[in-house]
């Protein structure tokens, strides 16, 4: 969807939905559109709108609040901090449906069994929210996204209570992104990587719709309850926009897999500890590329937990493991002067990771599994170099000894 972000951008304006969308007739529908996922990062969660056609009047748009551009000025940095601003697009249904078909996505269409009011209130707070004052709103993946802004609209704009009968099923946050992006995967190995305790909570039944296609299956139960007593579905019918083409099945790479990755790391890690505890020396070349690549994704991840807005970020134990500090140990162990820093840095980082085993085996926090390769081989390391360092002074201080002797 990245190639049509600008381009949909002029199209809002140029469609002038807010001078068009008059008084629906009655032939006018109102439609929930989800998308099932597609392969890129951005898109593996799926995505949702809602759609007016009102054919007597000429009018088929999609309201889209997924909107953004990579050309917002300082995009990744506000990206990383949790500020991007996401917008409202509208724009006609004859150019939404082709990117899904191009990227092979499912398209459902849920149309909506509104009445007269509910329709016109709908509309109009979708044209409100389309105003140039009012497109523009902060992202948030779990909690305001452009699921759970479409589902806020339609549930508004209803007359009676509203009576959910669908089966809750109760995951926590984390199990719900892994069901999307697969449990094995780099993505989840990354996510796992940044997210914290509050991943480890259940997902209510509200917070569960921040998923498109939870949304929808949310929604085909509802049903509404009117002050007169009478009962009615709020989808009235059901249709498939656009049908996923069948594909054939990704091949298996050996590096695809972080568990693979990570424990071939380790057993590289294992010969190297060996072959420096015969030699009685260390290789840095090995202990300083483990130490700075682990410092950086410390930083990153202590970035995201004390200064960023994202949510689930906070209280993350990975920081025993990812101690940003690394980053500045694996420089200084190759400075003769910084050895003695680097000697008690590396007592005080086996405490550490010993403390990030203890959470691992009592699941204090659910760490990804491929994690547990690489704090086994950072604790080897530290360890190997606290002992070989210590050896060392143990004999300087014998020879020291007999000299003066």
């Amino acid at each position: 969807m990245k190639r049509f972000f600008l381009g949909l951008y002029l199209i809002l304006t140029c469609l002038g939905a807010n001078a068009q969308l008059k008084t629906p007739g009655d032939s006018a529908t109102i439609s929930l559109i989800t998308c099932s996922p597609g392969k890129e990062v951005y898109a593996q969660f799926g995505h949702t709108a809602i759609r007016v056609n009102d054919p007597n009047n000429g009018i088929d748009v999609v309201f889209n609040y997924g909107i953004f551009s990579f050309d917002t000025p300082n995009f990744y940095y506000k990206f990383v901090k949790g500020e991007t601003d996401y917008q409202l697009g509208v724009y006609d249904t004859r150019y939404f449906i082709p990117e899904y078909q191009e990227r092979n996505s499912m398209v459902w269409e849920q149309v909506l069994n509104l009445t007269s009011p509910e329709k016109q209130r709908l509309i109009q707070s979708l044209l409100i929210n389309n105003e140039p004052q009012n497109r523009l709103y902060r992202y948030n993946f779990i909690f305001d996204n452009c699921a759970t802004r479409p589902r806020d609209m339609i549930l508004k704009a209803l007359d009676g209570k509203i009576e959910n009968r669908a089966i809750n099923e109760t995951k926590t946050f984390r199990q719900w992104v892994g069901n999307y992006v697969g449990e094995k995967t780099w993505v989840k190995f990354g996510i796992d990587l940044t997210f914290g305790l509050d991943a480890d909570k259940l997902a209510s039944r509200e917070a569960s719709m921040f998923l498109p296609e939870i949304l929808m299956k949310e929604m085909q139960t509802v049903r509404i309850l009117a002050s007169n007593g009478t009962t009615r579905n709020l989808v009235s019918e059901n249709n498939i926009l656009v049908d996923k083409v069948p594909e054939k099945p990704e091949v298996f790479t050996w590096f695809s897999e972080p568990m693979l990755m990570c424990t071939l790391l380790l057993i590289i890690g294992i010969f190297i500890t060996v072959w420096d505890t015969k030699r009685k020396r260390h290789y840095k070349p090995f202990d300083s590329a483990l130490l700075i690549v682990s410092g950086i994704t410390g930083l990153i991840v202590f970035y995201l937990m004390f200064f960023s807005v994202h949510p689930l970020v906070k209280y993350n134990y990975n920081l025993l493991w990812l101690n940003p500090l690394n980053l500045l140990a694996g420089i200084m162990l190759w400075f003769r002067r910084f050895r003695f820093i680097v000697f008690y840095f590396q007592l005080l980082n086996i405490l550490l990771l010993v403390g990030a085993l203890i959470v691992f085996a009592l699941t204090l926090q659910e760490l990804n599994v491929a994690t547990f390769p690489l704090i086994v081989l950072l604790l080897i390391r530290s360890t190997s170099w606290f002992a070989i360092k210590k050896s060392k002074q143990k004999k300087n201080k014998e020879v020291k000894k007999s000299t003066i002797k």
